[in-house]
């Protein structure tokens, strides 16, 4: 346990903030053990995986804890399917590749997205036509209310676009332990209709691709468009894509001809990289932050000394700003501590 701890290693953004206690838990009884220390000194929790999908706009008046549970385990099903369990601490990206080196298809899409197993759930993270919900058998969790272990199944999870039932109802009960996955062995299901998949691998000169080309033409793809935290602080799509009326995307439509939107009965989804930057903001930036020069949906750190707040304020004039140009109102991806 550490007191006034720098957390500025632990987010993306690479924002300066302590927490008042820090603490890294790499089993079950570290973990309770500090839950336990939290209800004793009735401090506030703050847990962290990647810490890719936060942003801390002050320093935390509580204990945070590192959940660093490692290990992935398999178990047969059948010729062509194959369970595979992984610890909330395991990279994510790394055990994308741990499943395509063992040629184990269904996360292929998902490939170098930030974070940990723990929090693939809590959003339901998707990409390039794939979702967690796709391959989502269960996952163990930890109920903060009484230390017991539970287990989730699909239907429980309530999986919607980058929302779970961990992000309403169960939002702060619950701690992912570990997440398991329904994956192929050889009967896989290629899906290259999403994005610009299909033009990377025609540049790629691959007209039959298999789960390891598409991740390559993902790994471009994505590598085009998205800066690295590593280099440039930031956390990803800041701003989740809208889902309006049809009838309000059709008076838009009269208004705005080229507005991007993808119909879904009677919702349209709208593209948020596409609304920011009809409203000027690609590659703005004030003070120390900006929206990225290739991709409008990233918030980044652009000096490496942005505070939260410089970066949630940032954020709010461009909600604003796509608000009063077309009426709709984005919502923020990224967790607000």
């Amino acid at each position: 346990m550490q007191e006034n701890f720098s957390l500025q290693p632990y987010n993306t953004f690479g924002v300066a903030a302590k927490a008042k206690y820090f603490v890294e838990s790499n089993n079950i009884e570290e973990l309770k053990d500090a839950l336990t220390f939290s209800k004793e000194k009735s401090l506030p929790l703050l847990l962290l995986g990647g810490g890719s999908n936060i942003l801390l706009t002050k320093d935390f008046d509580g204990l945070a804890i590192q959940l660093n549970l490692k290990g992935i385990s398999e178990e047969d099903l059948n010729e062509n399917e194959i369970l595979v369990t992984a610890k909330a601490g395991e990279n994510w990206h790394e055990f994308v590749m741990y499943c395509l080196n063992k040629n184990y298809g269904g996360l292929e899409n998902l490939s170098l997205i930030p974070g940990n197993v723990g929090t693939s759930p809590m959003q339901n993270i998707g990409a390039y036509g794939t979702e967690i919900k796709d391959v989502f058998v269960n996952c163990q969790v930890l109920d903060l209310e009484n230390l017991e272990l539970k287990n989730f199944n699909l239907e429980e999870c309530r999986f919607g676009y980058r929302d779970s039932i961990f992000k309403k109802e169960g939002k702060g009960r619950y701690i992912i332990l570990e997440v398991t996955f329904k994956l192929t062995k050889k009967d896989h299901r290629i899906k290259t209709e999403y994005g610009a998949i299909t033009s990377e691998l025609e540049k790629m000169g691959i007209e039959n691709p298999s789960i390891q080309d598409v991740s390559k033409a993902v790994i471009t793809i994505r590598q085009s468009k998205l800066p690295d935290p590593k280099i440039i602080g930031n956390a990803g799509s800041f701003f989740k894509n809208p889902t309006i009326p049809l009838v309000q995307f059709e008076t838009l439509k009269s208004k705005f001809d080229n507005i991007q939107g993808y119909p879904n009965g009677n919702v349209v989804k709208v593209p948020a990289g596409w609304l920011i930057e009809q409203c000027g903001w690609k590659g703005k930036q004030i003070g120390n932050v900006a929206s990225h020069k290739l991709q409008s949906l990233v918030i980044i750190n652009a000096t490496g000394d942005a505070t939260g707040k410089e970066i949630f304020d940032f954020s709010t004039e461009i909600i604003n700003s796509v608000k009063d140009k077309f009426g709709i109102e984005l919502e923020r991806e990224v967790n607000i501590i």
